[in-house]
């Protein structure tokens, strides 16, 4: 069987399967519409114990209402309870998702908004439907097809949502210049160890901060932007930069923050430039 044997079922199998995926979602009925997501708050934060593991998160007392019941839940994050708590104070609200009708089944996410209508595997699949014929082409016609097809929704996609993204950086900036300014102390570092098939050991250390804003929110966090010397950082005293709508947003240093972010700007730019400019060249070879 040639390529274009393969296209066919190929094309078909995800075809169908992304066709299936949006009708369920126009239908109501992907896992993810069905899950019930409710607003929680955490009641109480437990202090990392220095030298602890970091996939553990951040302990902490959570209450919610089950809005079908209004059932109240008083919970905690041990085991595997979703995403990891990074960033926790008393009366912070974060999210709770679980089965319809089965609140003990929580799971944490720290956005509470945090939601979909389940399409990015119909999406996935629908793209992997559409790489089919491009791939065929730049086979039997060679690779400007692959240059144009690939590289050229890429940069409309890009080019759509680089204002959204300029807007996102602006915001992010402004951000920074507004942020509030407050002592804090590395509290506790945490260490993880693993073991590759090779037998090779690697550790990763996760410093603690504690911090208490300007309105008396007593946050505990973790620091995962590098810190030198971040085996010693315990007890370390720094001056804390944080937006005040959001402690959750906060660096150590308020310029290398700013840098970051035209920089990423920048990478942005330059790649969607990449990519146009090769899609561009694939239409003038065909």
């Amino acid at each position: 069987m040639d390529w274009h044997g393969y296209l066919v079922p190929w094309c078909g199998v995800f075809g169908a399967a992304a066709l299936v995926g949006y009708g369920r979602s126009l239908a109501g009925m992907t896992r993810a519409q069905r899950t019930v997501r409710v607003r929680g708050r955490i009641e109480r934060v437990d202090e990392p114990r220095h030298g602890s593991s970091p996939e553990d998160g951040i302990g902490v007392v959570v209450s919610f209402q089950d809005p079908a019941t209004g059932q109240e839940f008083t919970v905690t994050n041990d085991g595997e309870r979703g995403e990891r708590i990074r960033v926790a104070w008393t009366g912070r609200e974060i999210g709770v998702r679980y089965p319809r009708g089965r609140p003990h089944a929580y799971r944490f996410v720290n956005d509470p908004s945090e939601g979909g209508r389940g399409l990015g595997w119909p999406t996935f699949a629908l793209l992997l439907c559409y790489a089919g014929p491009v791939t065929v082409l730049a086979i039997d016609r060679g690779w400007p097809w692959a240059l144009l097809g690939f590289c050229g929704p890429w940069a409309l996609s890009g080019a759509y949502h680089l204002p959204g993204n300029i807007r996102d950086r602006n915001r992010r900036l402004d951000r920074l210049a507004a942020m509030a300014a407050v002592p804090g102390r590395f509290v506790a570092v945490l260490k993880s160890v693993t073991v590759d098939d090779d037998g090779y050991t690697s550790s990763r250390l996760v410093p603690v901060l504690a911090f208490t804003t300007l309105d008396g929110r007593a946050v505990t966090a973790y620091y995962e932007s590098n810190l030198p010397d971040a085996a010693g950082a315990r007890g370390l005293d720094v001056t804390i930069h944080y937006a005040p709508d959001d402690p959750a947003v906060f660096v150590l240093d308020v310029e290398a923050g700013r840098r970051s972010w035209k920089l990423d700007m920048a990478v942005n730019a330059v790649g969607l430039l990449v990519v146009a400019t090769a899609a561009v060249v694939g239409a003038v070879k065909l």
